[in-house]
């Protein structure tokens, strides 16, 4: 065979088999829901992946807890992704390890974590959650009636919220507390108090955190300060009064789209939330879900709690 023949055939499979893994890569590209299996529980996480230039993917990784994390580089062999990401909070030196692969429309795999422990994974391609035009509000919905806990229950063993005085309060940390009713798009209205040290947050949907935490006495990223929907978007200005002091979130949700106005000044408008925040309750992101206070973390009060949903 000559030469110039045998290139040609070696340049057109190469070509093909450049074709085929670019496929393969661009089937991967894009936010995807993540529901783990631990024995016992299931628990949410989250990935995206993205391109790096015209050869590399990079992306970003939720866990069950904590904030978002950059992946610096995902790898593609045989089918197969593969990356690993260092621990966060966990004690354990040892590397996040995460490979999976496409299986028809859902992305199945396995991940090692921190403590060697290793777990099954499955992923579904996240929702665009884009509206149509603007909503139409409905009638404002009254969630906390400043006398008792009914509309909600707590998400651990044991409650330690009290209701004293019109004020829902949590004095120590324990459990979360998650209304019973789910919601789509809406308006939220919530006021809070926390102590020096306070550390609680307000779960939109039982997914999206949008912090609270006192800042004083150390750094704090500034996507994860108060008024940040944690991991992801961070405030455009400060507005916190500070600990000891009532404060106010005026919170409007519609598709993945939330503003957020602090204490009278809108610090998030109109932004895109990416995806679940550490602490979520699950990832079904296309469903209703329910609005959910952090009680786990340190103490903190709360009032006049109101929901206005979307028709």
């Amino acid at each position: 065979m000559h030469m110039k023949t045998i290139f040609l055939i070696f340049s057109l499979a190469l070509a093909g088999l450049t074709v085929e893994a670019q496929r393969d890569t661009t089937a991967l590209f894009g936010r995807w829901d993540l529901t783990v299996h631990a024995p016992g529980r299931d628990f949410p996480c989250w990935l995206e992946v993205c391109r790096s230039g015209s050869r590399f993917m990079v992306g970003r990784f939720v866990g069950a807890g904590g904030s978002s994390r950059p992946i610096s580089r995902i790898n593609l062999e045989n089918g197969k992704m593969r990356f690993s990401i260092p621990p966060q909070w966990e004690n354990e030196d040892r590397n996040l390890e995460v490979e999976g692969s496409l299986q028809g429309d859902s992305l199945v795999g396995t991940l090692v974590t921190p403590s060697g422990e290793t777990l099954n994974w499955v992923g579904t391609r996240a929702p665009a959650l884009k509206r149509q035009g603007e909503p139409l509000w409905g009638t404002p919905v009254t969630l906390f009636n400043g006398r008792d806990l009914s509309g909600w229950h707590i998400a651990g063993k044991t409650n330690q919220w009290v209701v004293e005085d019109g004020i829902l309060r949590s004095p120590r940390p324990g459990s979360n507390i998650i209304t019973d009713q789910k919601f789509t798009d809406f308006k939220l209205h919530i006021e809070f108090r926390y102590p020096r040290s306070g550390n609680s947050g307000v779960y939109l949907r039982g997914r999206y955190e949008v912090q609270i935490e006192d800042e004083e006495g150390g750094f704090v990223q500034p996507n994860e300060v108060i008024s940040a929907v944690y991991g992801f978007l961070p405030p455009v200005e400060p507005a916190s009064k500070g600990p000891g002091v009532w404060q106010t979130y005026d919170i409007t949700l519609v598709g993945r789209l939330v503003t957020i106005v602090f204490n009278g000044k809108t610090v998030i408008c109109r932004s895109e939330i990416p995806g679940i925040t550490g602490g979520a309750l699950d990832s079904h992101e296309g469903e209703p879900g329910p609005i959910f206070l952090q009680g786990d973390h340190r103490a903190i009060e709360y009032r006049n709690i109101v929901l206005t949903p979307a028709k």
